[in-house]
């Protein structure tokens, strides 16, 4: 198991927590886009939910905010899938179909969608650091849609340094290896670089980590346990016991929280307490 402080941006929890301050994703956004007008006006929510209907694929998207015409979703990709192109494809449907109130019959009022996806791979294989994709006429290609929609492919190991701005090229290292070649004082990337150092030194937030952890590999356990043997509920209850100490011990060595601290952290019933004392 990583610890708070050896993840990186390629990490869900960390990108999610500092992605949620929107001056972050705002800085974020412009290094990406190239766009140091952008402003964002509504809050950034992680992990949030998308759903046509009930009995239909929900989607969680990372981090989604909006400014004045665009709705914006940018998702960090650490492992390669070969269904991310219709991934894509699906997501900024869910996303146009939250986007007009019921009744709205004018379809010129739904707004532009950026969908970005963020990945430590060349998904094309052209050495690009970044793929824009927008509807284009096949018969006559200087032709656009211009219905809105646009996707957005990084590729956080391309190779035309040229195209692309300095800082977009530290950006890219700071996701992959957490650290930046060169500091650039008062910029978008100090920002973001800036918003890290204060999650990972934050108890609060390391907290959270290591609980979420726990949720995580109990879940897997569980599911695991259910897999092989139908009802063994005793062998379950010892896996959750094993989770809980790995996790009091991770605490109180990563984050030097006395035992009770570590115990009350992770909610465990104050009845609890003796029984785990006598196993750490």
């Amino acid at each position: 198991m990583k610890s708070l402080k050896d993840l990186t941006l390629l990490d869900r929890f960390l990108y999610d927590e500092t992605m949620e301050d929107v001056e972050t994703f705002e800085a974020f956004l412009r290094i990406i886009l190239g766009d140091e007008e952008l402003k964002l006006l509504s809050r950034a929510e992680s992990e949030k939910e998308l759903r046509t209907a009930p009995w239909l694929k929900s989607i969680r998207v990372d981090v989604f905010s909006m400014d004045e015409d665009t709705v914006y979703n940018a998702e960090m990709q650490k492992d390669y899938r070969n269904d991310l192109i219709r991934r894509m494809r699906y997501y900024q449907a869910l996303i146009d179909s939250s986007l007009l109130p019921p009744g709205e019959d004018d379809y010129n009022k739904l707004m532009n969608t950026t969908v970005i996806m963020i990945m430590p791979f060349d998904l094309f294989g052209h050495d690009k650091f970044i793929y824009t994709f927008e509807e284009v006429c096949k018969e006559v290609p200087e032709l656009k849609l211009n219905d809105g929609a646009k996707r957005i492919y990084i590729n956080t190991r391309g190779k035309n340094v040229d195209d692309v701005t300095p800082e977009f090229v530290e950006l890219m290292h700071f996701i992959e290896y957490n650290k930046v070649k060169e500091e650039l004082a008062d910029s978008n990337l100090s920002k973001i670089t800036d918003r890290v150092a204060l999650i990972k030194a934050s108890e609060k937030v390391g907290v959270k980590f290591m609980q979420r952890w726990e949720e995580e590999k109990m879940w897997f356990r569980d599911g695991e346990a259910k897999g092989r043997v139908e009802g063994r509920e005793e062998g379950r209850e010892e896996g959750r016991e094993e989770n809980r100490l790995d996790s009091l011990r991770s605490l109180m060595k990563n984050l030097g929280l006395s035992v009770e601290q570590a115990m009350e952290a992770l909610n465990i019933p104050k009845e609890d307490y003796p029984k785990y004392m006598s196993q750490l």
